[in-house]
């Protein structure tokens, strides 16, 4: 995938792509694949660039997923949309970290940690 591929996309294909990736993620992250995901991460990065760049900042558009019945998409949509629904993307972070039995539940409260100690700051 080049970033010149994303241009042509609309943000509700984006968004679904997105959601793709991350569900990939979480198989990845089962299996024990780190190449796998390690390229994951690499295309929903540029998925996330690809929309920040977007008039407005479409980043926005990932929140409809803060509902998806998979935790690995409503985690990385609550982190990719800090710096444009902070409040939102928070309480989500906390849903996720309240859970157990999940990597993406420290993954979470990680994150939260991070913004709180101001160690990673939402751009």
């Amino acid at each position: 995938m080049k970033p010149k591929d994303l241009e042509s996309l609309s943000t509700e294909r984006l968004v679904s792509l997105f959601t793709e990736i991350c569900t990939a993620q979480y198989e990845a992250e089962l299996d024990l694949d780190t190449r796998r995901l390690n390229r994951l991460f690499d295309q929903m990065m540029q998925v996330v660039r690809e929309l920040k760049r977007r008039p407005g900042d479409q980043r926005s558009a990932l929140s409809v997923l803060y509902t998806h019945k998979n935790i690995q998409v409503r985690l990385k949509a609550a982190i990719h949309t800090l710096a444009v629904h902070g409040a939102q993307a928070r309480r989500v972070l906390e849903e996720v970290a309240a859970q157990t039995g999940y990597p993406q539940s420290g993954d979470a409260r990680w994150m939260l940690r991070a913004v709180d100690e101001g160690s990673y700051e939402p751009e």
